[in-house]
């Protein structure tokens, strides 16, 4: 199965935004949703295509509601996600999955008093010579990797 994980952009509750909204709420109507990080709302799918389209479906949303959306595709990474416009290009052939993919961001996993965790602080990195730029895990649980394109890739 292939997730879809959209991530808010901290000024609004992503989830009540969507679900508020009649279009996106009938987008949603067909998926079981999950909030796998408290500043996010995700789902799966059955195939890369099906979460690309989903993320289209959503994009007027998204772009006033959303940091990134993000899709896991086991075929590809079964630890890294990719960014929608990365997912995109390995759907439309101009991106191989197994094409070398330096552009990352990587974002800190930080759990709140309730030990809820939240995706924080999405710092881009490039990997070079095989080896990945370090993150700084301080006070952080853990990572999640997303792949992005070189034009998606920000200092």
């Amino acid at each position: 199965m292939t997730r879809v994980c959209l991530v808010g952009n901290g000024d609004h509750d992503l989830r009540t935004e969507l679900l508020s909204r009649q279009t996106a709420r009938e987008a949603l109507a067909t998926y079981e949703l999950e909030r796998p990080y408290a500043n996010t709302v995700a789902i799966e799918t059955i195939s890369l295509g099906v979460a690309v389209s989903f993320c289209n479906d959503l994009s007027w949303y998204l772009a006033r509601f959303a940091e990134d959306a993000l899709i896991l595709e086991p075929s590809v990474s079964e630890t890294e996600w990719l960014s929608q416009e990365f997912a995109t290009a390995i759907r439309d052939g101009v991106i191989s999955p197994e094409e070398h993919a330096p552009h990352r961001v990587v974002y800190g996993v930080e759990s709140d008093e309730s030990g809820t965790p939240r995706l924080v602080d999405p710092t881009y990195t490039t990997v070079t010579d095989g080896t990945e730029l370090a993150y700084d895990h301080r006070d952080r649980d853990d990572t999640l990797v997303v792949r992005v394109t070189e034009s998606e890739d920000r200092p």
